[in-house]
Parts: structure tokens; sequence; C-alpha cells
């Protein structure tokens, strides 16, 4: 008898596995990583206006951000409840959750765009934009939220592909919209005159393509799970569980948003100029950052499966190995943007004083980020554990509780260097106490899942 592909999950040998679940993950994640990194190369090299544009653009990603971060509450928390009860034997309710992860897309875009659109120019002063880097930033954001829902599709629901155990086609959908906005950056940035506006217009197209992509997968034959009208109606359960698990995710990702805030409106009172070597210093980390997020996301289906089937023995294997894999990775991808600063700064810019400026900051600024490989693991797999409270408390730390205020204490006393070692010394304290919580708290989340399928607790 033919088995679904997600029952593999807890059966085939686990090496092998992350890498046939990972592997397309950190592919589709780089190719996506295109889609913001693209548009900051070609903006930054516009004639006259780049440096200027490239700290608009800068600017409006915080923004951009806030609103992705309400795709990853769908994708990090109705995700993993998809897989765990999936591994639980319960494929109706899985369906179930994928359903009502769809409809809360659909009110988190009506709620970005309403907010977005009316309060757009106080958020983009907060965020630090100048009288001239305003222009460029409203430009930018003016068309790309009208491609919200298109946005929180590919991202929010691109997870329960890769929960039936077919990372390929989840990599697929991100790889058509990264390639096809690649290919029309220039067309509408250059040969169509556009600028700022021709980039935001190929994003759009691009998540448009994506996101048709993975609504046909999830509503044809080939799916395990599938988009179901009847499973649209509310449970107030699945949504409830889905927002205290997917709120640490949120977390995660609207703290970058307000992190970029603070740092931009920080920076902005010692020129543009700063502004502009924040944004080539975050997309050089995003390059690092963003596979290796790819990663653990691959991982992460194969330890809610076997968590919820109380293999624990393929848990802590796969864990080890995403431990190995993750943490070197990081190291090794942050060490080289330290040791070639320069390099990395002339792919966006061609600006020597800015270029001169990335160089002899970035050091300092990824110097804690060496290490931030071990705390992207163990809050990934709390994640993938179902651990909502422990996930979000450790997601409230790095951002809200260190580095929003040493961001904004550090600068009285090291002037615009001590903007950039906020980053550093709250990413490196974060990383360590994360680490030190998630070896006293795995063994306890392993004995309570035990604990509940003795007693017939767990679904």
């Amino acid at each position: 008898m033919k088995r679904n592909s997600d029952e593999l999950l807890g059966t085939s040998p686990i090496l092998p596995l992350i890498f046939k679940m990972a592997l397309p993950t950190v592919f589709a994640q780089l190719v996506n990583l295109l889609y913001g990194v693209v548009d900051r190369i070609y903006i930054g090299h516009i004639d006259v206006i780049g440096k200027d544009a490239l700290a608009g653009v800068g600017v409006a990603g915080t923004v951009v951000m806030l609103v992705a971060a309400f795709a990853n509450i769908v994708a990090g928390g109705a995700g993993p409840l998809a897989a765990i009860a999936l591994g639980r034997g319960n494929r109706e309710r899985s369906e179930h959750i994928l359903g009502n992860g769809f409809v809360l897309i659909i009110i988190f875009t009506a709620l970005c765009m309403s907010l977005s659109y009316a309060f757009m120019t106080p958020l983009l002063k907060f965020a630090g934009a100048s009288d001239v880097t305003l222009t460029y930033a409203k430009e930018y954001l003016d068309i790309y939220l009208l491609g919200t829902f298109f946005v929180m599709i590919a991202t929010g629901m691109n997870a329960f592909i890769s929960v039936q155990g077919r990372p390929i086609v989840a990599m697929v959908s991100v790889i058509i919209g990264a390639l096809l906005n690649t290919v029309l950056d220039p067309i509408f940035i250059y040969a169509f005159g556009m600028g700022v506006k021709g980039a935001a217009v190929a994003t759009v197209i691009s998540q448009v393509a994506s996101a048709c992509f993975v609504f046909a997968f999830l509503v044809s034959k080939k799916a395990s799970l599938r988009l179901k009208l009847r499973n649209f109606k509310p449970d107030f359960s699945i949504v409830g569980g889905t927002l205290a698990l997917g709120i640490s995710p949120f977390v995660m990702a609207s703290t970058e948003s307000l992190v970029g805030f603070v740092l931009n409106g920080t920076l902005s009172g010692f020129g543009d100029i700063y502004v502009s070597s924040l944004t080539v210093m975050q997309s050089a980390m995003q390059i690092v950052s963003i596979p290796l997020a790819g990663f653990t996301q691959g991982v992460s289906p194969i330890i809610s499966y076997n968590y919820g089937h109380g293999n624990h023995g393929r848990v802590k294997e796969a864990l080890k190995y995403t431990f190995i894999i993750g943490v070197s990775f990081n190291l090794i991808g942050m060490l080289a943007m330290i040791i070639f600063p320069g390099l990395v700064a002339s792919i966006f810019t061609s600006d020597a004083y800015l270029i001169e400026i990335v160089s002899t900051y970035m050091p300092l600024f990824l110097a804690g980020m060496t290490i931030f490989g071990l705390q992207r693991v163990c809050q990934n797999t709390f994640i993938a554990l179902g651990d909502a409270k422990v996930s979000l408390c450790i997601a409230l730390l790095r951002k809200v509780v260190l580095l929003v205020p040493l961001a904004l204490l550090l600068p009285e006393f090291l002037g615009v260097s001590g903007v950039y070692a906020a980053e550093a010394i709250a990413d490196a304290v974060a990383a360590t106490l994360c680490t030190v919580i998630f070896v006293f708290r795995f063994p306890v989340l392993l004995k309570k899942n035990l604990a509940d399928k003795q007693s017939g607790k767990a679904e």
C-alpha cells in the first residue's frame, strides 16, 4: 500500500532525511533572499540617487518586515501544530488547521494593509526617514503593500507544503517568485525608468506568481493535506493554539522591524549615510541568517512529527545533526563577512564613503552573530515541540529586552559605534542564555510528552 509522503518523516534514516527536507528549504531561502538583496543591489547602483534611495528602501524594509511577520504566525504556529497532529495520526485535524490558517491569512492581510496605508508617513519617519529618503520609502511601500495578500500566502501557507514531506515543491514555489523578481528588477528599474517604484512592481508580480503556485498545490489532488472550504470555519482551539505558538516567530520577525525603527531612527541623527550602511550590513547578515533559518525550518517537520509520534530517539538524533550543521554554517558565514566587509559592501554600492563606513563597523556589528546559530537551533526546536511560552520569552529577550535599550543607551557614551555594538552584545548574550535554557528545558518537554501519551492526554 502506498504511504503518504509525510509518513516518511517517521521512518526514513535521519541524516539523509534532514538533507532531503532541509536542503530544498535552504535553497529556497537563498533564492528568496534575492527578493530583498537584488532590489537593494539594483537600487544602490542607480545613478545619482542610489545612496539615498538605498536608505529609503532600508527604512521601508522595517514596515515590510512588520507586515511579513504576521505570515509567520501561520507558518510558525499552524505549521508545527499540523505536523504534530500528523505524527499523532490525526489527518483530519491537520487539514482543519490548514483551513483555519488560510482564514487567518485573510484577516491579517486586511489588518496590515489598512493600518500601513493609514499611518505610512508617521511610521516611516519614526523608522528614521529624512525629508530626502522619505520620498523613496513611500514610493516603494505604496506599491509593495498592494501585494500583501500574495506575500502572506507565499510565506505563510508554504509551510504546509513542507509539513507534507514535500520540500522540493515548497522550494519551487519560492524559486518561481525569486527568479522572476531577479529578471523583472532591471527591466522595471532601468529599462522602464521607474527607479524605486520599478523594484516594488517587480516584487509584487513575483509574489503573485509564488502565491498562485502555493494555492494551486494545496487545492490539488497531489497534496496529502488539502485546502478545503469546509475547514475554513473557525475552530477557536486551533486559532488559539496557532496564535499561542505563532506569537514567538511573530515576535522574532516583528521585533526585527522594531529594531529597524530604533536603529534607523538613532543612526539618522548621525546622517543618512549611516542608515544606508545599516541597510548594507543587515543585508549581509541575511545572507547567512536566512539560509540558516531555512535549514532549521526544513528540519522542523521531522522534529514535530516524531515528537507527536512519541519517537524521542529520532527527535534527539535530528537535533544533534541540526546543531552540528547549523552552528558550523553560521560561524563560518559570519566570519567571512567580518573578514571581508569591504568586498561585501561593494556588492551593494559603488560609493567609496559608504564602503568605508561599512568596512569600519561591520566587524563590530556582526561579532555577536558568530554564535547566533545556537539560538536559532534552540529557538526553532522549542517552536517545533510546541513550547510557546519559552519560545516567546526567548524571542523577546534578544530584541526587546536587550537590543532596543542598548541601542538607545550606548550611543550616549560611544557615539555611532554604540549603535553597532548594541547588536553585537544583544546577539551574544541572548544566544548564550537561550542555550542554557534549552539544556534544562528540553528533557522536561520530552518527559511531559511521554507522560501525556501514556495518560492519553495528547490528541
